[in-house]
């Protein structure tokens, strides 16, 4: 029997190789731009066309490569940044597997020009998948430019899986995020077509963040440091008011190598305990210098996880590096040592004192006094405009009870009929009221039902929505004056990806320069809400659904949108809003659940609340 196995060639090794580090153009953004960093570059340049599928191209200014150094680079495993086993656990550079270039190679057409400081001439290489069609001497002054052409243009089915050209471009800005925020020392540039989408100079971590996420992001930012002598923490964190729903700007760097690791933000989590909520993601960028030998970064093929020796330790250590930076910045609570404790008086309930003293402009913290009378003075008067605030507010809370107040009217001689339990409602509505401002209650044939507020409206937006994407009608209330909202690279790339569905629900936006929106009309649904606010909180909703859900594009939409234009919890509606509500669930195709699947309404039939009293 003859021999069946045999080696690959190297061009077809090379693409199965792609597979693994070349899945988008993204990836080819990343290796390039490490390339450029780890080259000694102060200047990184990056141009991209089409979403990186026509041409993706990379000019530093670093050291620059020899001939043979050019054409050895895209041959696999070669590769500058190891010799021997051991330089695995000393690794201080971005790439060492030596598998990038030429598995870029592999998949598109490069153009490689480069040139060493001492050299006369440079360099220029073009390849083909795998196969080098040119290699000569060319003017050129310094450093290295690779332009990758026409991605997977010879794995065709590899370019029909790639996405549209925003979500792709998303990507790309995320990548060079990443690296611009690990290595603010460097001037970076990203041109997308004809535009300039960032210009970042050289600066400290704090400018580049409000460099790449906008000037509002100023506003949060709180300082993070901690040294010990196994490991170093520095960065930003975002102040808890901050905090959005979704996830994605969440930075970890460990010597300054982009990770992901669900176990370090735990730790930040832990760190902001008691003052998030529980679907909140506060923004952070974080960087973590420790010794290489400690970690380990040959676990996955994107780098972008890593393994250490003591996890324990680093989440401590991060844990408490977080709390710290909190309370020194005073957004954490924390006790007042210098209050006298042996001091204390009759004082009013905490929530009380609390409104006081952001009510009152007379408000001042207590300072010694000589005399006892000027004592009895301060406490007099304290006490008189606590006694004057808890006044206030119990006549304010027996008003709101006045308010809610509720006559239960008789049914024993109305005559009862039979109707379907979607119906059941139909003859009570003169018995209908609020719980808390978040549930409505309301007397049927059967019992008692209550009606969850914003699961309901939910339900009833959610539907409409569908309906207006699936025949684009979508109607809209057009501004006097209106809105302009400035929204990062990837959320603006996000919403002109979105642009038709967000015409056909009736939103009317224009683009206004390279990362501002104008909205000029919005659904007529949300004539009661802050529209900026509700098209921000639609951006991250649908951010979240697509992490969390596989749905389509449209019910994404229409999901997101529902939930943040919903009324919420706690909103007082009187007695005409709350029978409309009910009659539009009702009218809904799916009544008994909201698009996330919580019931809408329960019933209490007789039985049951009969059963409550024995």
């Amino acid at each position: 029997m003859s021999d069946i196995i045999q080696l690959l060639p190297d061009a077809i090794a090379n693409q199965i190789a792609a597979g693994e580090v070349v899945q988008r153009p993204a990836s080819v953004v990343k290796e390039l731009l490490e390339n450029s960093i780890d080259a000694g570059s102060k200047k990184i340049k990056l141009v991209v066309k089409d979403a990186g599928k026509q041409l993706i191209q990379v000019i530093d200014d670093g050291i620059g490569m020899s001939e043979t150094d050019a054409r050895m680079c895209f041959e696999r495993h070669a590769t500058s940044k190891i010799r021997k086993s051991e330089d695995l656990f000393e690794l201080k550079t971005m790439g060492f597997r030596g598998e990038a270039m030429a598995s870029i190679a592999a998949v598109s057409q490069v153009e490689l020009k480069t040139k060493k400081e001492d050299a006369e001439l440079g360099v220029l290489l073009e390849v083909e998948a795998s196969e080098v069609k040119k290699q000569t001497h060319t003017a050129y002054t310094g450093g290295t430019s690779i332009s990758v052409k026409n991605l997977f243009y010879n794995v065709p089915a590899r370019r029909n899986f790639l996405k549209s050209n925003p979500v792709e471009m998303r990507h790309i800005i995320d990548e060079f995020q990443r690296v611009a925020l690990a290595n603010p020392q460097v001037a970076f540039s990203l041109h997308q077509n004809v535009t300039d989408v960032y210009q970042l100079n050289a600066g400290k971590l704090s400018q580049r963040i409000v460099g790449l996420f906008g000037k509002n992001y100023q506003e949060q930012l709180v300082a993070c440091e901690e040294t010990t002598d196994q490991l170093k923490i520095y960065g930003y964190i975002g102040k808890p008011e901050y905090a959005k729903k979704t996830r994605g700007e969440q930075f970890f760097f460990v010597n300054n190598r982009y990770i992901k690791s669900g176990y370090l933000h735990h730790a930040v989590v832990n760190g902001f305990e008691g003052l998030l909520a529980n679907d909140a993601h506060p923004f952070y960028v974080l960087c973590l210098e420790i010794d290489p030998k400690k970690i380990d970064v040959n676990v996955h093929p994107t780098k972008t996880e890593i393994k250490f020796d003591d996890e324990r330790m680093v989440y401590g250590i991060l844990a408490a590096a977080i709390r710290q930076a909190l309370g020194a910045h005073n957004v954490a609570p924390a006790l007042d040592f210098d209050s006298d404790v042996n001091f204390s008086f009759n004082a009013p309930r905490r929530s009380r004192v609390d409104e006081f003293s952001t009510k009152s402009s007379n408000y001042q913290k207590f300072k010694s006094k000589d005399s006892d009378s000027e004592w009895d003075k301060i406490l007099s008067n304290f006490q008189e405009l606590s006694d004057k605030i808890s006044k206030e507010e119990d006549q304010k809370e027996v008003i709101d009870e006045s308010q809610q107040s509720l006559t239960f009217g008789s049914s024993i001689n109305e005559e009862v009929k039979a109707v379907s339990p979607n119906q059941e409602w139909g003859d009570s509505k003169t018995s209908i009221f609020q719980i808390h401002n978040k549930y409505i209650a309301t007397q049927v044939k059967s019992g008692l039902m209550l009606v969850d507020q914003q699961a309901a409206h939910e339900r009833i937006l959610f539907e409409k929505f569908n309906q207006h994407l699936k025949n684009n009608d979508g109607s809209s209330q057009q501004f006097l004056f209106p809105e302009q909202l400035q929204l990062s690279a990837s959320d603006y790339a996000l919403v002109m990806d979105m642009e038709e569905e967000l015409k056909a629900l009736g939103f009317v936006i224009t683009s206004f320069g390279k990362d501002t929106v104008v909205i000029n009309g919005a659904p007529t649904e949300l004539t009661d809400t802050s529209v900026k606010s509700v098209f921000e909180g639609l951006i991250d909703q649908f951010k979240h659904n697509k992490n969390v859900l596989s749905v389509s594009k449209n019910e994404n939409i229409a999901r997101s949108l529902a939930k943040r234009s919903a009324v919420k919890a706690g909103a007082k509606l009187n007695a005409e809003e709350m029978n409309a509500l009910i009659d539009k669930l009702f009218a809904c195709q799916n009544p008994n659940y909201a698009p996330s699947g919580n019931s809408t309404f329960i019933i209490f039939d007789l039985n049951k609340i009969g059963s409550f009293f024995n």
